[in-house]
C-alpha cells in the first residue's frame, strides 16, 4: 500500500511493519503509548521514555548521526525520522535499508495528524483515534478553565553560550501559546540567537529557561533575576513544550500546575 509522510513523500509499504527503528524520542514514546513497544527495536540515545526503554532496544546513535550498519544490521521495515531532528544526509544514506516515514510537527494539528498517520501504517486506527481524543479533551479542559485577560509576555530560551530562543515557525512556539503566553520574539524565525541588551527582553513578564536542550541550572535564574529584576525568571520542563505525541496528554495538566 502506498501512503504520504508530513512532507508529502510517498512510502510503499506491502505489509504493515513490525520491525521499527525510530530516530526522534518523542516518536519513540509514541509509539510505546499506541501499544508497539514489542515492535520498536532501534531508537537513539536520547529516547529516554520511558525509562526502561534504552535497556531492552539497540541504540543506533543520536538524532544528527547513527551507526548506519548498526541500522542496517536491525532489517528494519521502517525508519521513522523527523525534518527537525534528523539530517537531510542522514535521511539520504538510510533511504537504501527501508522506506522512511518523515513528520514535520509544528502545530497541535500537525501532531494529531502524526497520529493518525501512525494509526494507519501500524494498523491500529482505534488506539490512535483514542489517544487524539484523549489529547482533544486535554487541551479543552485547559483552555475552558483558564482565561486570560491578558496574555503574559515571555522569552524562552534554549541555549546558552550562545544565548538562543525559541520564536517562530517551531512546535515549541505553538505550546508556549497554548500555555498561555505570548512570545515577545514571535515575529522572528525559529531559534535566534540574541543578546541579553536585545531590545525585546524588556517587553517580557516571564523568561522562561528549558531544561532541554541546555540544562539550565537554577545559577541561571540567580543570574537572570539579577540581570532583569522587574521580571520572572524560571526553569521549566523542555519536553513538555518541545515533545510532540502522546507527550501532550501531560503538557496541558503541566502547564496548569506550573502557571496558573
Amino acid at each position: 500500500m502506498k501512503y504520504l509522510d508530513q512532507l508529502n513523500r510517498e512510502l510503499q509499504l506491502n505489509k504493515s511493519p513490525k520491525r521499527i527503528v525510530s530516530l526522534v524520542p518523542s516518536q519513540s514514546e509514541l509509539l510505546v503509548d499506541l501499544g508497539l513497544e514489542n515492535e520498536l527495536i532501534g531508537i537513539t540515545k536520547f529516547c529516554v521514555h520511558p525509562s526502561s526503554l534504552r535497556k531492552n532496544k539497540t541504540i543506533v546513535g543520536g538524532t544528527k548521526q547513527v551507526n548506519i550498519e548498526k541500522i542496517k544490521a536491525l532489517q528494519p521495515d521502517i525508519i521513522l525520522c523527523n525534518k527537525e531532528e534528523n539530517t537531510e544526509d542522514m535521511v539520504k544514506a538510510l533511504e537504501s535499508i527501508a522506506p522512511i516515514h518523515i513528520s514535520d510537527v509544528n502545530t497541535v494539528e500537525d501532531c494529531l495528524e502524526l497520529i493518525k498517520m501512525y494509526g494507519a501504517i501500524f494498523k491500529i486506527p482505534s488506539k490512535a483515534s483514542e489517544l487524539i481524543e484523549a489529547i482533544k479533551i486535554e487541551r479543552e479542559e485547559f483552555q475552558s478553565n483558564t482565561t486570560f485577560k491578558q496574555k503574559p509576555k515571555a522569552a524562552y530560551f534554549i541555549w546558552k553560550n550562545p544565548w538562543m530562543v525559541a520564536a517562530s515557525n517551531t512546535f515549541i512556539n505553538t505550546m508556549f501559546n497554548e500555555a498561555g503566553f505570548s512570545n515577545v520574539f514571535e515575529n522572528e524565525a525559529r531559534y535566534p540567537e540574541i543578546h541579553l541588551d536585545h531590545p525585546k527582553l524588556k517587553e517580557a513578564d516571564f523568561i522562561l529557561l528549558s531544561s532541554e536542550p541546555y540544562p539550565f541550572k537554577y545559577k541561571d535564574v540567580e543570574d537572570f533575576k539579577n540581570e532583569f529584576q522587574d521580571k520572572k525568571a524560571m526553569i521549566v520542563d523542555g519536553e513538555m513544550f518541545s515533545w510532540y505525541g502522546s507527550r501532550l496528554l501531560k503538557s496541558y495538566k503541566y502547564f496548569k500546575t506550573s502557571f496558573y
